[in-house]
């Protein structure tokens, strides 16, 4: 038998708390990383087509896409215009 998949694990690890106050700490990162890859993904791109459009390497485009750093509003705004997206920011209240 296989071991646990990577979401299973995360389900467990969820159960301590360090883990989850630093995975809570992450999560807007992770929200962040997510939605620059779908955005990349639906325009049809690779890394490299991506990074050819907005004039940079792909291991650019690999760092921002992972979140490190977090990229600026102004990339984010080149990201968008080269996958053909808009960009919308929220604040939301804490639940």
């Amino acid at each position: 038998m296989m071991g646990k998949n990577i979401k299973d694990k995360h389900i467990e690890m969820m159960q301590d708390p360090e883990y989850r106050e630093e995975f809570e700490l992450q999560e807007e990162e992770f929200t962040i990383a997510r939605e620059l890859i779908k955005a990349r993904l639906r325009a049809g791109l690779t890394q490299q087509q991506l990074a050819e459009r907005m004039g940079t390497k792909q291991s650019v485009i690999a760092r921002i896409e992972a979140g490190r750093p977090l990229p600026s509003l102004r990339t984010l705004q080149r990201y968008a215009q080269a996958t053909n997206s808009t960009i919308k920011i929220s604040l939301e209240a804490k639940q």
